[in-house]
C-alpha cells in the first residue's frame, strides 16, 4: 500500500503538530536499536493516506497509529504498546500492560491524547526532522 515503506519496516504515524507526540517519537527514534521503524506526520500524505484506507474518524484516534504491510493497523493504547515491545530495555517490559483490557488501556490513553494540547503545547507546524534523520520519515 505504501510504497516508500520497507517490507520489514513499520510506520509510526503521529500528531505532527502536538509537542507531546513530537517528543515521544524523538525518544522512540533514540531506543529504536533494531531500527524497525519509520515515521511520518498524520497531516502527511502518507498518513492521510492510511486514515482514509481505514476509514478511520481522526477525532476518534488523532495521536498515534502504528501501520505494517504484514500486520496491518494498531491503534492508541495497542500501538504504543507494540512500539514499546521494539524499543530497548526497561522499554519493552512495558508490554506487560497487554494483560489490561483494550478498553481500560484505551480510557487513559484517550484521557492522555484530549488533553495533550493543553498540558503539552502545540506547534505550529509538523516537525522537521534534521538531515541525519531524514531517511527515517516518509512524506
Amino acid at each position: 500500500m505504501i510504497k516508500q515503506l520497507p517490507k520489514d519496516k513499520q510506520l509510526i504515524l503521529f500528531d505532527g503538530v502536538c509537542n507531546l507526540c513530537n517528543s515521544s517519537i524523538q525518544y522512540v527514534i533514540k531506543r529504536d536499536k533494531k531500527n524497525v521503524f519509520m515515521f511520518a506526520p498524520l497531516q502527511s500524505k502518507v498518513g492521510q493516506q492510511i486514515i482514509n484506507h481505514y476509514n478511520l474518524e481522526t477525532s476518534k484516534t488523532d495521536s498515534i497509529l502504528l501501520y505494517s504491510e504484514n500486520k496491518g493497523l494498531k491503534i492508541k493504547s495497542t500501538a504504543a504498546l507494540h512500539i514499546a515491545k521494539h524499543l530497548s530495555f526497561p522499554n519493552n517490559m512495558l508490554t506487560v500492560f497487554f494483560i489490561i483490557p483494550p478498553f481500560i488501556r484505551n480510557w487513559v490513553y484517550d484521557f492522555v491524547a484530549k488533553n495533550r494540547y493543553k498540558w503539552y503545547g502545540k506547534q505550529d507546524a509538523c516537525m522537521i526532522p534534521t538531515p541525519d534523520l531524514k531517511a527515517k520519515f516518509i512524506d
